[in-house]
């Protein structure tokens, strides 16, 4: 079938919706749109058989959905209807929640049903819950709506209660700081995480508070700031604390939004003296704290896992993380898996905290190093074997950095983007060897070219990875270690790694990795030092929101090789 996708952002479920499509032999080109007008434009120009709506905030014209089957996928269960439907879910501390696909309908959210899926709501911010178990949901029912349609099934009246419920307005997202226990702290700053934030007032200045995470060995007078720890400040409750990872500061009508940054980061010069709290290295069982990275073994294996807000990593936490694995290094194992965490896995270097810098092009320049140092470490482990756990989604050099590893296994839930493209760059994080190792010379020209995003299924098919775990965002962990203790057991382990090793030494003698380093970096800080490069001023539109997305059409097409690929048309630039 010919499916047009409409969607006001090529977010992460049209991305995910798009590719699992276009696995399935469907044609299906993209319209990112802000308005119904654009919309009509896009259904005259595609003459698509099917209309999918993953994400849409216009309305679809009256003219449009009366002569073209149009399907709505809509974040809540059957009989929910209202704009902020996971935010009210969140917030209200629902246990299970749904996805509607409807049939688009005069009244919002009120069309026929054409297929609906439920999920349970784990204690995750919404952005996690809406990239993991809501997509999963949604593309089961997507697809199952899709079949449906092509088999000329009819979809299904609406029945049952509805419940209409408006916008989530920034006034009941505040927190009462003198009044309101952990719980409900966490369940009003998950429901706004990402966007919008929580609005909070905090060391005379106005806040979004983004990010939320429980502390229960720390006590003080609600709403004090008790302590920090990466970048994150611990702030107290009645009855405990949280952490808060990130803050947007509130900017007035006519100036530029402000970076959501790391919270000590956005505070400097605010911040009053407070210690800096290391996380514990063997928390107590049923104890509640937050730290960004953590290391853990089960007997031959050690996994490092990290979890970086929005999958950007600063040059702080890079050298963290480096820092960490060093230490991993160090421990007695013969199967070091990196990541092995739900959600993000990485999307390369921090675009919030480059902008905030006081020169943008130098902190540039120290964050790509940063993830080059990091990414080399990883390259040059020959003494076992390292396994990139990706539970969620990668881009750029945050796929990068999994290439790195011996193997790769992402959940079959992920979306990779492995390009640079968009924004402006050239890349590195080693990626002109190891991208072409894994897929070859031609198809690595045309992943970071075409700069499209491939789904777990097709970067299997295609040996991008070499293991699709087949598990919920919540099993991806012990799954995962699992079959790290399984490789571990292997009796072929150790030959193996020897043969790393060997292979290592042979290819350092034909083209060195401080080679391969110096070429791609040439290049990143020949744009860097361009005050008029793309990169700065794509940079500045994603991380401020200056302006809208611009239109994309994109069609997928299959190789010879039936390996999946994306053909741009002239207008996508």
């Amino acid at each position: 079938m010919r499916i047009l996708l409409v969607s006001s952002s090529f977010n992460s479920l049209t991305q995910r919706v798009w590719a699992e499509l276009g696995d399935r032999g469907h044609t299906v080109p993209v319209e990112v749109t802000a308005d119904g007008g654009a919309v009509r434009e896009a259904v005259a120009r595609h003459a698509p058989d099917l209309v999918v709506a993953p994400m849409l905030k216009a309305v679809v014209p009256r003219d449009v959905w009366r002569a073209h089957r149009c399907l709505i996928v809509h974040p809540g269960p059957v009989g929910d209807r209202g704009p902020s439907s996971l935010d009210h879910a969140i917030h209200d501390g629902a246990r299970e929640w749904g996805v509607t696909v409807l049939q688009a309908d005069e009244e919002m959210d009120a069309g026929d049903v054409w297929a609906t899926a439920t999920f349970r709501v784990p204690e995750v911010g919404k952005s996690d819950l809406y990239r993991n178990e809501l997509a999963d949901a949604a593309v089961a029912a997507v697809l199952l709506a899709v079949e449906r349609a092509a088999d000329g099934a009819p979809p299904r009246p609406q029945t049952g209660e509805v419940r209409v419920r408006p916008v989530l307005r920034q006034e009941e997202r505040r927190i009462s700081w003198d009044e309101d226990a952990t719980e409900t702290v966490l369940r009003t700053l998950r429901a706004a995480d990402s966007q919008p934030g929580v609005p909070d007032r905090l060391l005379g200045a106005e806040w979004f508070l983004h990010g939320g995470h429980a502390e229960d060995g720390l006590r003080g007078r609600p709403g004090a700031l008790l302590a920090t720890r990466a970048g994150a400040v611990c702030r107290a409750t009645v009855d405990g604390a949280v952490w808060i990872p990130e803050l947007r500061a509130r900017t007035g009508p006519g100036m530029p939004r402000a970076c959501k940054l790391p919270a000590t980061l956005a505070l400097a010069g605010r911040l009053p003296e407070l210690p800096e709290l290391p996380a514990p290295a063997d928390p107590a069982p049923g104890r509640r704290t937050w730290s960004d990275i953590r290391y853990r073994e089960q007997g031959p294996v050690g996994v490092l896992s990290f979890a970086f807000p929005s999958g950007a990593m600063s040059t702080d936490q890079c050298r963290r993380l480096l820092d960490a694995y060093e230490t991993a290094r160090g421990r007695p194992t013969s199967v070091l898996v990196l990541g092995g965490q739900r959600d993000f896995f990485s999307n390369g270097i921090h675009l919030n905290v480059i902008e905030a810098a006081v020169d943008p092009a130098a902190e540039s320049w120290a964050n790509i190093n940063a993830m080059n140092d990091l990414v080399e470490a990883v390259l040059t482990t020959t003494d076992r074997l390292v396994v990139s756990a990706i539970g969620g989604n990668a881009a750029a050099g945050g796929v990068m950095l999994a290439l790195a590893a011996d193997e790769v296994w992402c959940r079959s839930g992920s979306v990779l983007n492995p390009h640079y493209r968009r924004m402006g760059l050239y890349g590195s994080e080693y990626w002109t060897r190891t991208l072409p190792g894994k897929v070859g010379d031609a198809l690595a020209a045309r992943l970071t070219e075409e700069a499209s995003p491939v789904s777990a299924a097709a970067s299997l098919d295609m040996g991008l990875v070499d293991r699709v775990v087949d598990c919920g965002p919540g099993e991806f962990t012990a799954e995962v270690t699992r079959l790290a203790l399984q490789l571990a057991s292997h009796r072929g382990l150790q030959p193996r790694i020897a043969a790393k090793k060997a292979e290592h030494e042979c290819r350092e003698s034909v083209l060195p990795l401080a080679v391969i380093r110096e070429r791609e970096l040439a290049r990143m800080q020949s744009i860097f030092a361009d005050p008029t490069a793309s990169y700065h001023a794509r940079r500045r539109a994603f991380v401020r929101k200056e302006a809208p997305e611009r239109r994309a059409r994109m069609v997928q097409v299959r190789t010879r090789a039936d390996r999946p690929t994306v053909k741009q048309d002239p207008g996508l630039k």
